[in-house]
Parts: structure tokens; C-alpha cells; sequence
């Protein structure tokens, strides 16, 4: 791969005034070696295994950062789902598996490790059961582990019963965590449709087919795309908007897969993917609902926003497409609430609602991320808001996801501040009814016939 000296100078101006950066290098282990029949055993196995092969991963990349200038902001490790491991020993808490996921994190002194994960869009096995129940204690004793659950995709349908048992989770969970405003469910995330090279947590794990170990990489870079926006100027129109971020994406790739492949070298694994979503920060500049404002909306939330969304996340791909094979994990744009700067904005101004930013998943990336709502939110209305959202991933062969947070103690309108990355929330209205009979019937919501296909 070569660069013209022009690329050179835009990427530097682009991290030194744009705030571009590498937002997660995340080096997956497969463990699947490591399952025991005895759980401590497991334990031990773990800890030893994830220890040996990321011990250099900050080393690497703070030198790729001295070496290159590059900024690479976190450092991740993901790991195969524990519940395919846990299942030898037939234990019914694995809270001691995710507490030595957290010592060997701690241990090689990464931010975060995905993969307390298990697949239960069809159906359960013991060890998938025992995953489950152990998730609310396993994030309240623990500070880097983060937990991720399958619960539907489109050749299976949505497992409701999957579903309703995750809510309950993520009730319990945000309760254990009540003093720090339920710190434990923004490390808490289920899917439609999973993807298993996704280099950002919470849902980052190894999947099947993975190799013994992978360097994926997450690219952002909402500041780069503002600041081609911003001198595009208003007069160009919709062609010419969606040409000027696909070439910033291209860009931004190929920044994104150069770093890429130099730490999988440095660290002698497997180069994997590059993820190109732009993922927002809370800091000035390095918001998505910036770029939807000057693609043409008034406001984050106000009418067109989906359609100015929808322009961003293809020209995105798109532009990712042309500058790499590699492109994967879900690529696109990211619409975490409290984590943008701009879409804290608009809920506080009352544009942006929880039923905006449902219809605006039907074309970003992901789904319902960093959401905040009330407490007390009934069982059932969070059920029927992670079942609407499976369903929009469902029915559109795209991933969905929703990480929600029923902040103890807080009301519509309360603010909650978690800080660094996970940014301020808002408390948003979730519902003022519910489906609590849909929620009591369970099953599963069958495939959608466009499912069935090969």
C-alpha cells in the first residue's frame, strides 16, 4: 500500500486539527482452548491465555502513536463468546470467569474486554442460561468486562423469550449499579443480526471462523467529515454532499487499515477488518448530529433527519469500499446518545425523541445506543422497545442493537453524567404504555420469508 504525498499531509492535517484518531485497535483471542470441566481451571486458563497474547497490545500501539502520529485513543481486547466455553463445566455462576477476564484486562492494561457474550437468537443451552444470569453481578464486580447477548437475527426470528429475560437483566443490572447511575448497562448490548468482527464495545467478541488471534481496528472520524462539509459550503447539493464524504471515508480507511496492519505486524497476529463508523465523542467538533445539521436538517431529530443519515451512513460505506478489502465490523455511522456532544443538544431541546431515534436505526449502523431513560421504566416497555428495534434489524438484513440504561433514582428530564467517553445522558421519555401481554405470550417472532434464502 503506498501514499502520495499529498495523502500525507491531509491525514496530518486531519489528526492534528480534524480530531481524527484510531478509536479502538482490539486484539480477539480465540479461547475456545480453554474450556474445563472444572470452572477454576477455566479461570486460570483464561486469565493465562489472554495475558500471553496482549501483553504487548498498549506497547504496540503507543508506539504506532510515537512512530506515525497517529492518536489511537483505546485499547480493546475481544474474546470467543464465554458461554461456548463455560459449558464443560456445567457451572450456574460464571461471574468468576468474567471477574478473571477483568484481572488479565487489568493485568495488560487495556480500557475495555468484550466477550462475556453468548448466541441465544433460537433457543437456550445450560451454559447459555448461566451466562445470562450471571451478567448483572458479573458487571457490578467487575470494571473493564463488557457483555453482549444474540437474541435475534433474520433467518431466526426474535426469540422473545431471550428478549424478556434480557430486559429483566438489564433492570437488575442498572439496580446493582445504582450509585453510579447504572454504570453496569453501558457495558450491556444486544443484538440482531451479530457481527463477530465488531471492534467496539460493547459488543465486541471473536466469532466463528475467526483466527487464534486478530487485530481489528475502529476508525472515527465525524470531525474529518464536519470539517469537508464545512468547506463544501451550503450551495453544493445532495451529489455533491455525499461524493465529498465519500472521499473523506476513502481517506480515513486507508489511515485507519495502514495503522491496522502495522500493529497486527508488530504484534505478529492476523490483520483483520477495518471499521469505518464514525463513531462521536463528547468533545467540541467530533459530533454525528454536526454532520447531519450541515447536510441540511435544522436539528438532530427534526424532519429529514433520517434521510440525511441515510446519505451519511452509504457514502460512508461507500467510500470505505474503495479504499479497502478489509472494510467490516458494522462501518457506517454510530448514534450514541450521550456520547455526541450535538445529540445531548437535541434531546435537551426536545427534537430528538426515542421514537426519532428508533426510525433513524433503520439506516445508521447500529440501533437504540447509550439511551437513558427513567428507573422505574416497567419490565415490559423495555421488552417491547428491544423487540421493536430487533425487529427493524430483522425484517432489513441489517444489524441492529440496543444498549439501554434505566437510570435509578431518575426521572424524564434528569440529567446523569457518567463521564470520558460514555459522555452525558439526558433521561428520555421510554413509553407511557407497554405490551405486557405481547411480553407474556413469549416464543419466538418468526423469520421474515426474505429470510429464507441461500
Amino acid at each position: 500500500m503506498t501514499f502520495t504525498d499529498q495523502e500525507i499531509l491531509e491525514t496530518i492535517r486531519m489528526v492534528e486539527l480534524e480530531t481524527l484518531d484510531i478509536r479502538a485497535t482490539t486484539l480477539g483471542i480465540n479461547l475456545l482452548d480453554c474450556a474445563d470441566p472444572d470452572l477454576e481451571s477455566t479461570c486460570e486458563k483464561v486469565y493465562a491465555k489472554v495475558v500471553q497474547h496482549a501483553r504487548s497490545l498498549v506497547e504496540v500501539a503507543e508506539s504506532i502513536t510515537d512512530d506515525y502520529g497517529i492518536p489511537i485513543v483505546n485499547k480493546r481486547i475481544a474474546v470467543t463468546p464465554v458461554a461456548w466455553i463455560a459449558g464443560p463445566s456445567g457451572a450456574e455462576d460464571l461471574t468468576p470467569l468474567a471477574i478473571a477476564l477483568d484481572a488479565a484486562a487489568a493485568e495488560v492494561g487495556v480500557d475495555f474486554i468484550g466477550g462475556f457474550t453468548t448466541y441465544v437468537h433460537k433457543g437456550f443451552t445450560h451454559a447459555d442460561r448461566a451466562l445470562m444470569d450471571s451478567i448483572p453481578s458479573a458487571l457490578a464486580a467487575t470494571e473493564r468486562v463488557c457483555a453482549s447477548v444474540s437474541v435475534a437475527s433474520t433467518r431466526a426470528g426474535i426469540n422473545m423469550d431471550a428478549v424478556n429475560s434480557f430486559a429483566t437483566i438489564v433492570l437488575d443490572a442498572a439496580e446493582r449499579t445504582a450509585e453510579v447511575g447504572g454504570l453496569a448497562c453501558a457495558k450491556l448490548v444486544c443484538f440482531c443480526n451479530v457481527v463477530e468482527d465488531n471492534p467496539f464495545v460493547a459488543g465486541a467478541h471473536v466469532g466463528v471462523g475467526e483466527a487464534e488471534t486478530v487485530l481489528n481496528v475502529g476508525v472515527s472520524g465525524p470531525g474529518v467529515v464536519r470539517s469537508a462539509l464545512d468547506r463544501l459550503g451550503p450551495e453544493a447539493d445532495l451529489l455533491a454532499v455525499a461524493e465529498t464524504i465519500k472521499r473523506t471515508a476513502f481517506k480515513v480507511t486507508r489511515m485507519g487499515e495502514l495503522v491496522g496492519r502495522e500493529a497486527a505486524r508488530r504484534l505478529e497476529t492476523s490483520f483483520g477488518i477495518v471499521d469505518i463508523s464514525l463513531a462521536p465523542t463528547p468533545a467540541v467538533g467530533d459530533s454525528v448530529a454536526d454532520i447531519l445539521e450541515l447536510v441540511g436538517v435544522d436539528c438532530a431529530g427534526a424532519p429529514g433527519t433520517t434521510a440525511a443519515l441515510a446519505l451519511l451512513t452509504d457514502a460512508v460505506k461507500k467510500g470505505g469500499a474503495m479504499a479497502s478489502s478489509s472494510v467490516g465490523g458494522l462501518s457506517g455511522a454510530f448514534i450514541p446518545v450521550s456520547e455526541d456532544r450535538g445529540m445531548i443538544s437535541a434531546v435537551a431541546d426536545g427534537v430528538l425523541s426515542l421514537e426519532k431515534l428508533e426510525a433513524m436505526t433503520s439506516v445508521c449502523s447500529v440501533g437504540l445506543d447509550m439511551v437513558a431513560v427513567p428507573g422505574d421504566t416497567p419490565h415490559d416497555v423495555i421488552v417491547g422497545i428491544i423487540a421493536d428495534e430487533m425487529a427493524i434489524g430483522m425484517v432489513n438484513h441489517k444489524t441492529t442493537a440496543v444498549r439501554l440504561i434505566p437510570v435509578p433514582g431518575k426521572i424524564v428530564g434528569d440529567m446523569v453524567e457518567w463521564g470520558g467517553l460514555l459522555g452525558t445522558a439526558i433521561v428520555q421519555q421510554a413509553g407511557v404504555l407497554g405490551c405486557s401481554l405481547l411480553q407474556r405470550r413469549g416464543g419466538r417472532i418468526p423469520a421474515p420469508l426474505q429470510g429464507y434464502r441461500n
